[in-house]
């Protein structure tokens, strides 16, 4: 039987990259609190109309990437490929939407069956934020200054830029859709054979297309700032003011687009240069009609995600590893004795192991493979004496410390 190994796609998170990781998290996770957003964890597989309702049959994401299976009663279910639509889907189910706004913070794994890359796992982790039930163009800015506070928490808001779009009201959208078929139906011999079959279902997806004959094409198509009613002109002002007053500075990408026609006026990325095409690090923006596909009312909500992997990838060094006290029991000390040490420490809040058999040489040096700060030496002549031996790893000095010193105070001993 060849070896077992990893699903293609998915990897394990040890060691730097698990404090990596864990660092990215935490960090959002307290962030979020100071903006008054409470964590909801939803499951990780869903009916699957879930997400086809909300990304849309001609998705990509849809047609191509999506685990769906059929569980042992038929029902078609999927493993969650984002975060958005499982969370519109529980302010619905879970009778939400009479106590609004809700401000929701989530994070946990995704799944995508797509080409594995730097940064990219069919098996990924979000970091999100959602604010539903607040139409106000304060609240986009409010969901922006957010993640960038986030980023600016992690240290790589410097590496990053904010990329601004519009996309208008419903009324700026249909006339800028009606624009881009005509527009792209006269070159439609140039178009990409995907492109063609957009143009029939969802011409706005054309705008995605990397192809590098339709690139050429949507540099010269008509832009949704010709389109805009005065209602969407003023939203999209007023947003840019609000940005301004949160001294946020971004740049204004008109091909930032989204497809669906539950998507409008803001939409945003931020993105980096330091990870290849894997540029956009944290992105979002305004979904009035999601909640509304759910089965419930019409909600106004603006929410970004960020992928955990790549924000990890940026951070300038890792988390340092977490220093350890190694308790080593020399020669055959009371093991009741032992274990009230062990447990005396840990709930003063020490992280302390205990160094198992084996000569002290191996014992010591697995103690140094552990990260100890300091080994506290422990034998039948210190019991009897009511003292430890503790020696600094750094230092190499040992002393001998007094075990109701040890076990009253035992953090500022260590520290």
């Amino acid at each position: 039987m060849s070896s077992i190994q990893p699903v293609r796609g998915t990897h394990d998170l040890i060691g730097e990259e698990q404090r990596r990781h864990a660092r990215v998290v935490s960090t959002a996770r307290h962030i979020a609190g100071l903006y008054g957003f409470d964590e909801w964890s939803t499951p990780i597989f869903e009916e699957t109309r879930v997400f086809s309702r909300s990304l849309g049959d001609t998705s990509d994401v849809v047609s191509k990437e999506m685990y769906s299976f059929n569980d042992r009663d038929g029902e078609s279910l999927t493993l969650r490929p984002e975060g958005t639509a499982a969370v519109c889907r529980a302010l619905v189910t879970n009778a939400l939407t009479q106590s609004l706004p809700q401000k929701v913070f989530y994070t946990g794994p995704m799944f995508r069956h797509e080409r594995p890359q730097k940064g990219r796992y069919r098996q990924f982790h979000q970091i999100g934020a959602e604010l539903l039930g607040a139409a106000e163009p304060l609240a986009d800015a409010e969901a922006i200054a957010m993640g960038y506070a986030v980023l600016e928490a992690l240290g790589v808001a410097d590496c990053v830029t904010l990329e601004l779009n519009t996309l208008g009201d419903a009324a700026s959208r249909d006339a800028w859709r009606h624009a881009l078929v005509a527009y792209f139906s006269a070159h439609g011999d140039k178009l990409s054979e995907d492109s063609r079959v957009r143009l029939e279902k969802n011409p706005l997806r054309i705008l995605d297309s990397k192809d590098a004959g339709d690139r050429e094409l949507v540099a010269n198509a008509p832009m949704m700032a010709e389109f805009l009613t005065p209602e969407a002109r003023t939203f999209w002002d007023e947003l840019r003011q609000k940005l301004d007053l949160f001294g946020i500075a971004y740049t204004v990408n008109p091909s930032i687009v989204r497809g669906l026609d539950y998507y409008n006026h803001t939409t945003f990325e931020f993105v980096t240069n330091r990870l290849g095409s894997q540029g956009t690090v944290l992105a979002g923006g305004r979904y009035d009609g999601l909640v509304k596909q759910m089965g419930g009312p019409e909600v106004p909500a603006i929410g970004w995600a960020a992928g955990v992997e790549r924000l990890a990838m940026l951070l300038e060094s890792a988390p340092e590893a977490p220093r350890s006290v190694v308790l080593i029991p020399v020669g055959s000390p009371d093991e009741k004795a032992v274990c009230q040490i062990l447990q005396g420490l840990r709930q003063q809040g020490v992280r302390t192991e205990i160094g198992y058999k084996g000569s002290l040489r191996k014992r010591m040096e697995r103690a140094g493979k552990q990260n100890a700060s300091h080994v506290l030496f422990l034998g039948e002549d210190e019991l009897a004496r009511g003292v430890f031996r503790v020696k600094s790893m750094e230092s190499g000095q040992e002393s001998e410390v007094a075990s109701a010193a040890l076990m009253s105070d035992a953090r500022s001993i260590f520290a």
